[in-house]
């Protein structure tokens, strides 16, 4: 049966096009709907306790039901706490005149209380090198903007220490400062890792050096908590050769390798990190994505960890997973970046997700979670195209993606496939034909959600497309639906700028009408849901780069 659903909701049959037929069936379990994407990163750490960073801060931990994870660099970094694009510091190691070390957790502590007070989890990523342990001081920050060379950013933080047992100590006083002030059941739920990208400039070292200050570090953390969760290399890139290389390299020195500290064989790890991005460009004056290459990143970094028979069922964090790699470069100069404000951004997000259960089912591992590596940009005109999640404290409609996300219950049902696109297909081609119009779909006791994405990698008008979402297995009873939406008109605060003439310093009524819009919105008022033995059809229309949740609760 058809619902009765409003006339903003209703597929306006106007055209000749068929309806894409999605069937979800929820009597078909396949497994825990792991949340996967309440995971979150950026580089600058300071921005955490800033003005319109502890703003989004609060956003993010509430569009979940469970806590979410936050991954910063720099937490080592030496320097006065200034934030500033790609940099960062704390000054938690430094040394007197005579070489002795001193410890000054103030703002490491900083970061992560506004994360506890959240109730939010670190990754604390320990790194990178402090001025007095680097074996090359000097130069040591970095003042890139963007336009700026990227590789002017790696000084000297990214170098090895030049002394590994005052390295193994920084680390060791750092988690028994933690477990004394947040104490140990806490600690216990957080996650340790070493560095960021090794396998290219953010380490300057050989591999070789790199996996000797993994043992360093893994024995100190485990030292001070025994219980202390684990874990690396995050590599960027598992499907490129070097990344490849060093990424074997490292996890057979943890299975068979003599361990640098203790000279036995092996190290302990309890997870494992890569990063996959994807590659977009411009053509034709217009910005074309490439999935693809990403989800193929994401599929050679699980092959790896399938390789190894005894740490294949450990969990995976992809350290940053995104469709490209440049957070703080902007679209000013970086003009295939355009697609971070608007809805392709958010399209992307959901269908991409979708696919990363796909992988890590099929090459049968633990993804634990995906970090979004987007935060916020503390001081930067509006919508600037920076990969951020808000804008001077407006959430954008990516954001609004991860509040579907937070929306859908924890058991993942069954999608019948014969789409257009599965996940191999846009592993291998990308969405470069026929747009990708498919769906992710859960349930619990109560309540199902389906959330529908109409993707295509090039960014260019098409019409609305009909779908038609046949639900099989509802309860025969009283169902009410909730349709959630992201497009140009809904959940899009980008859009109400550009209406409002893309104000450079919006008025105090113009920013809260932007607050508004930035906001998950519903298409029309709950309706009820007709079903017909267990039964039960809803038609509507979805713009292209739209997402619609459907959330049907019952009694």
């Amino acid at each position: 049966m058809l619902s009765s659903l409003p006339s903003t909701g209703l597929l306006a049959q106007t055209s000749s096009d068929k309806p894409t037929q999605i069937e979800v069936d929820l009597t078909k379990d396949k497994g825990p709907l792991k949340p996967i994407w309440a995971w979150f990163g950026y580089d600058e750490p300071n921005y955490t306790y800033m003005k319109d960073g502890k703003k989004l801060l609060t956003e993010i931990s509430k569009l979940s039901k469970i806590p979410v994870y936050v991954r910063v660099h720099s937490l080592l970094v030496t320097g006065d706490g200034e934030a500033a694009l790609k940099w960062g510091s704390t000054n938690a190691y430094t040394e007197d005149a005579n070489g002795k070390p001193v410890y000054n957790w103030t703002i490491v502590d900083k970061i992560f209380d506004t994360f506890i007070e959240r109730g939010m989890k670190p990754i604390a990523q320990i790194g990178f090198m402090p001025q007095a342990l680097s074996t090359k001081p000097e130069p040591y920050r970095h003042h890139w903007k963007p336009g700026d060379n990227y590789n002017d950013i790696y000084l000297g933080w990214a170098y090895p220490p030049k002394d590994y047992a005052k390295w193994s100590e920084l680390v060791y006083q750092w988690v028994k400062h933690s477990v004394a002030k947040y104490g140990q059941k806490e600690v216990e739920s957080w996650y340790w890792e070493l560095w960021n990208e090794p396998n290219i400039s953010y380490w300057k070292g050989t591999t070789e050096e790199y996996i000797k200050l993994y043992d360093y570090t893994a024995d100190a953390v485990k030292r001070a908590l025994p219980t202390a969760k684990m874990g690396g290399p995050e590599v960027t890139g598992p499907g490129n050769e070097k990344s490849h290389v060093f990424f074997k390299a490292f996890m057979d020195h943890i299975v068979n390798g003599k361990n640098y500290v203790t000279g036995k064989v092996g190290t302990p790890i309890d997870f494992i990190t890569f990063h996959a991005k994807g590659a977009p460009k411009l053509v034709d004056g217009h910005v074309q994505m490439n999935m693809g290459t990403q989800l193929r990143d994401i599929d050679k970094g699980f092959e790896v960890v399938a390789s190894y028979p005894s740490l294949k069922n450990l969990p995976i964090i992809i350290g940053e997973s995104d469709p490209e790699g440049c957070a703080a470069c902007s679209e000013d100069f970086s003009p295939q970046n355009a697609y971070r404000n608007g809805t392709m951004y958010s399209s992307y997000t959901a269908a991409s997700f979708a696919r990363k259960y796909d992988l890590a089912q099929s090459r049968g591992v633990n993804l634990a979670g995906a970090v979004t590596w987007a935060f916020e940009f503390e001081d930067q005109p509006w919508f600037r195209g920076f990969r951020d999640l808000a804008t001077n404290g407006v959430d954008k409609p990516v954001l609004n993606v991860f509040r579907m996300f937070g929306m859908m219950p924890t058991t993942r049902v069954d999608v019948k496939s014969g789409l257009a696109y599965d996940y191999v297909r846009v592993r291998d081609a990308s969405v470069r034909a026929e747009a990708d119009i498919n769906a992710l779909a859960s349930k619990d006791a109560q309540s199902a959600a389906v959330m529908v994405w109409n993707y295509h990698d090039d960014n260019v008008p098409a019409p609305d497309a009909p779908v038609s979402v046949r639900l099989k297995g509802l309860p025969n009873k009283k169902v009410l639906l909730h349709h959630y939406r992201i497009d140009k008109e809904f959940s899009n605060s980008y859009e109400v700028w550009k209406k409002m003439g893309s104000p450079k310093n919006p008025t105090t009524e113009q920013v809260a009408e932007l607050e508004a819009a930035g906001q998950l919105k519903e298409l029309s008022a709950p309706e009820p849901v007709t079903v017909t033995s267990g039964e039960a059809t809803l038609n509507f229309s979805l713009p292209r780069q739209g997402v619609s949740l459907l959330k049907l609760s019952w009694d």
